[in-house]
């Protein structure tokens, strides 16, 4: 361990578009569950020269006992990656957008039913919660599955409406926890409404958004809407901060 200049990545600030990894020449940084990660000490030399590449302001350099820079490791890394034809490749489908103008740009006679979507992205594991989009937000929790067994999602729920989607019974349920308790503490919400499938895996969404109000300390109701495999809306139940 020596002392030296190393990147420090705050995954508060961070919205994982991935300009940092692009930035850095020798491969230190990399998008892990939506994040950039400092994937390695020694591949790091602490000049910061992806500080200027990040649009959060997320990146800084600090002084502290870490590994030294490894030159030689990192002609390693960085042949391995080219050997194995998977340079690191940022998907620019991550990046954060608002989409609320498109509507006045889109031509109705070239598209049959306009999206009501008004952000990207929307996958819980992506979305940042300091991203604008969730700041005075009516917030929708949906399944993976709700948009495509309801045909008028988008006119019915999704319209004037920010949203994140993800399964309960797939993915981690702790973390989609965690997500989801940082964008109710950094951000103040109009309201919440879950919607999931009739399916009893799907009901998990509702115990996700309990215990993310729970961890919290938030007072916070929220609708439970049902819907089932023909699309059709079943139940609808309003959830209060006493249960």
């Amino acid at each position: 361990m020596v002392l030296r200049n190393i990147v420090n990545i705050d995954e508060e600030k961070c919205d994982g578009c991935g300009q940092c990894v692009n930035a850095c020449a020798e491969g230190a940084i990399q998008l892990v569950d939506g994040k950039a990660k400092l994937i390695s000490e020694v591949y790091c030399d602490g000049l910061g020269a992806c500080i200027g590449h990040c649009p959060q302001n997320a990146i800084t350099v600090e002084r502290r006992d870490v590994d030294e820079f490894n030159e030689q490791a990192v002609k390693v890394h960085m042949s391995e990656k080219k050997n194995k034809s998977q340079l690191e490749f940022v998907c620019p489908g991550i990046m954060t957008r608002n989409l609320r103008d498109r509507a006045k740009t889109t031509d109705s006679e070239s598209v049959a039913v306009a999206s009501q979507l008004s952000h990207w992205p929307v996958q819980l594991k992506l979305v940042s919660p300091q991203a604008s989009y969730f700041a005075n937000a009516d917030l929708l929790l949906v399944a993976d599955c709700v948009a495509f067994a309801m045909g008028d999602f988008h006119n019915k729920f999704l319209k004037g409406h920010t949203i994140v989607i993800g399964c309960p019974k797939l993915d981690d349920r702790e973390y989609y926890i965690d997500k989801l308790a940082e964008i109710l503490k950094v951000n103040k919400l109009r309201s919440l409404t879950v919607i999931h499938m009739e399916v009893p895996c799907c009901s998990g969404l509702t115990s996700i958004a309990r215990e993310a109000i729970i961890r919290n300390n938030e007072e916070l109701s929220f609708d439970d809407i049902v819907i089932d495999l023909s699309g059709n809306v079943i139940r609808t139940e309003k959830i209060s901060r006493s249960f």
